[in-house]
């Protein structure tokens, strides 16, 4: 199956099923000499594993990571690294009513078209399952991208139409939603057991900010660094749209209101999302992703299965209420990843 490797200069494969044995990625063009260990790595697996939040899947998965390669002594040694997380909490019997069946909102009927099979079991490759290698190979992605103190700051926006009011970052990993704004959270959790009440699911946005990017990071013209972020946010199961710096917004300003003026101490404005003519401008990179429903319901829904018959399905099992909170950690672990293989291609070039 191709698809399944992204950067040019660091380069992420990931591999895996939602329902096999394990899951990993396989990191290659990683600098030497970075510290790294399985607890920089776990922190931040911690924060997409299912399991904690009460409005998360209740599939109790520890998502403990092992460095199979790679690393010597607590350092990368400029070799492969291999990470590896096993599946402890697999229950694939809740899934065979679904064997002949396609879910409205899944992958399963584009699946079975393009390759003639598909893994019924929770999804196989397409569930949510699989992001749980991209938030490993992130953590790795920051490394490179802590020598250049790049940070990269992810938190929920907005969740079934509750949308933050105000940004304390302190407070977006105190809160069950990731959200940076208390009192939004607290209206997100009533929210969402109004939803779960009626057997439904939710869909929201997901921010995030780029500090201390450097000028110049990006490729004209294919490999521009916004196009670029766009392909990596959106190769995210649950995400439908992206939006840089003003984003769709953009299309109901003029040229004046739009413009960054620019001033001896940089910009007055950062309507531009830090990127011009697809190249980082050294201001903060903001990349907004909206993210659609669960599609797995406990209401009626109408189908059909294998041979085409018309069929009512109603979706048992373990599932999320919403994509969010534990989708914030896997689209900020692709905004490391973009920005981690551009600052290589950029150093590479000086």
């Amino acid at each position: 199956m191709a698809g399944n490797t992204f950067g040019r200069v660091f380069r992420v494969t990931t591999w895996g099923e939602s329902h096999g044995p394990a899951l990993g990625a396989v990191i290659d063009g990683c600098p030497p000499r970075l510290p790294l260990s399985p607890q920089n790595i776990q922190s931040e697996l911690a924060r997409r594993r299912p399991g904690v939040q009460a409005h998360a899947s209740p599939r109790r998965e520890p998502d403990e990571v092992e460095i199979l390669s790679g690393v010597f002594e607590g350092q990368t040694t400029g070799a492969p690294i291999s990470l590896i997380i096993y599946n402890r909490d697999v229950r694939s019997q809740d899934y065979e009513a679904l064997r002949e069946i396609f879910r409205p909102g899944h992958g399963d009927l584009t699946f079975q078209a393009k390759y003639g099979i598909r893994d019924h079991r929770g999804g196989g490759r397409a569930s949510a399952r699989e992001t749980v290698a991209r938030v490993a190979a992130g953590a790795v992605a920051q490394k490179v991208l802590d020598r250049d103190n790049i940070q990269v700051v992810a938190y929920t926006l907005e969740l079934g139409g509750v949308r933050a009011q105000r940004l304390d970052e302190q407070d977006i990993w105190d809160n069950p939603f990731f959200c940076p704004d208390p009192e939004a959270a607290a209206a997100m959790a009533v929210r969402v057991k109004e939803v779960k009440a009626a057997g439904d699911s939710l869909g929201g946005i997901v921010e995030v900010r780029v500090r201390g990017c450097p000028l110049g990071l990006g490729e004209p013209v294919f490999d521009k660094l916004d196009a670029v972020l766009a392909q990596a946010v959106m190769s995210v199961g649950a995400v439908k749209g992206v939006e840089i710096g003003a984003g769709f917004a953009a299309s109901r300003m003029t040229g004046w209101e739009h413009n960054d003026p620019i001033l001896p101490g940089g910009f007055a404005s950062n309507h531009a999302g830090g990127i011009l003519a697809g190249i980082s401008n050294g201001d903060e990179i903001i990349v907004r992703a909206a993210v659609k429903p669960i599609p797995s319901i406990a209401r009626e829904q109408q189908t059909i299965d294998l041979e085409g018959r018309p069929r009512t399905l109603t979706i048992r099992g373990r599932h999320d209420i919403s994509a969010i909170p534990r989708i914030v950690p896997v689209i900020q672990a692709m905004v490391r990843l973009t920005l981690a293989d551009f600052l290589l291609r950029q150093k590479a070039i000086k």
